[in-house]
């Protein structure tokens, strides 16, 4: 019996197969159909025989999926995962009213090939998005029936191993485990690609890199990188740890000391986003800013990255990263060559947060209500920066 699923698309393209050149043809071999669509109108049936992986949700690579998929005004689920490859019968597109018919007839053959993960993963996670909020990829093949194994051995086929896992070889990261150690989140992080953890270790050295102060000695050097170039982030820290090893030549050996409360920071950050929105005013509802997420009732609350601490809300990166960074104002070395704050930032973050997160959000507005954009603008990230530097001349 035939299995026959039928959804709504954005869009949809039909790839003719290069080696035929009449539709009577080509209508007898491969074909390949590109849909985009709403993580909303994704079918709950798809047929999942096919694929040759266990769907192990607990994994980093899953935990990294998911946090993609959730991300609150990234926008951008559908760039950077895979999406799904399906395998089925035939495709029919209704141009009228943006749907397509899937033909699974024989689930042996038919059905998810790769992508699995990213199925169950948006499966569990549908009813917390909107729609508009993310999309995914979908490649379905016609016609391939009798390659089926080779395709889907093909297909699964293990990525290449990353510059984090060859660093994690050469012990480069041992600066990061002894700074956070005795901090509850350190069991969480993983350095290495397909390790457990919820914490990725490019997400820390994006956050560090914000405060380095060799790097960045001036009011116009923009670590935008922390946002939208985690890759430089990593391959810096390497290159730091090759070139200077563990003396105090390496910013991050000279870090040590304010490392921990960057983490700290950073929660409260998260912690705090929407009374430093509304700044004590209560009809100014933070949950109506452009990629802002707020639990849904009956739901379980958010928690923060590291600390794990409950949160009603989520805030985009766009926000949190361009406001973390303007407190690399206020560091300085030390007389022993480390770094040090000049003021209390947690002080600093309560009595310029409101200033900082209405600065942040009247930026993306004026970007079109886009807090990507924002991430990105070095307006944003001088103005932000000159306002923390200012507190530093303050006295009290």
């Amino acid at each position: 019996m035939n299995n026959e699923i039928i959804f709504k698309v954005k869009s949809f393209r039909k790839i003719p197969n290069p080696y035929y050149l009449s539709d009577e043809e080509a209508a007898k071999t491969a074909e390949m159909y590109y849909i985009v669509c709403d993580i909303k109108d994704i079918p709950k049936n798809i047929p999942m025989d096919t694929n040759p992986r266990e769907q192990k949700l607990t994994t980093a690579v899953a935990k990294k999926i998911k946090n993609s998929l959730i991300n609150p005004g990234a926008n951008n689920f559908y760039l950077l995962n895979r999406g799904l490859l399906l395998s089925a019968e035939k495709v029919l597109y209704n141009s009228k009213n943006n749907t397509v018919n899937v033909v699974f007839s024989d689930t042996n053959v038919h059905g998810d090939i790769d992508g699995g993960h990213t199925y169950k993963i948006i499966q569990e996670n549908q009813d917390e998005l909107d729609y508009g909020q993310q999309y995914v990829k979908i490649e379905i093949l016609t016609g391939v029936e009798d390659m089926f194994q080779e395709l889907a051995s093909a297909r699964n086929t293990s990525t290449q191993v990353q510059d984090k896992s060859i660093a994690e070889l050469y012990n480069r990261f041992e600066i990061i485990k002894q700074a956070i150690k005795n901090e509850s989140f350190s069991k969480n992080v993983f350095f290495e690609e397909n390790a457990e953890g919820t914490i990725d270790v490019s997400d820390i050295l994006a956050l560090l890199n914000l405060f380095n102060i060799d790097r960045y000695p001036e009011l116009n050097d923009y670590a935008i990188i922390s946002y939208n170039g985690k890759k430089q982030c990593i391959d810096y820290y390497i290159k730091q740890h090759i070139e200077k090893g563990e003396t105090l030549e390496n910013p991050y050996v000279k870090m040590k000391n304010i490392m921990v409360d960057i983490f700290k920071l950073y929660d409260k950050l998260e912690l705090n986003s929407r009374d430093y929105y509304s700044g004590g005013i209560s009809g100014k509802k933070y949950a109506l800013v452009k990629g802002v997420t707020k639990k849904k009732d009956g739901k379980p609350a958010f928690k923060t990255k590291f600390y794990h601490n409950n949160t009603d809300y989520l805030t985009p990166n766009g926000f949190l990263l361009p406001i973390m960074g303007a407190f690399r104002a206020l560091v300085e070395i030390d007389d022993n060559g480390y770094y040090k704050w000049k003021k209390n930032p947690f002080e600093v973050m309560d009595k310029l947060g409101a200033d900082l997160m209405e600065s942040t959000v009247d930026m993306s507005r004026t970007l079109g209500n886009n807090p990507s954009m924002a991430g990105k603008n070095k307006q944003l990230w001088k103005n932000l920066y000159m306002c923390v530097a200012m507190e530093t001349m303050h006295k009290n």
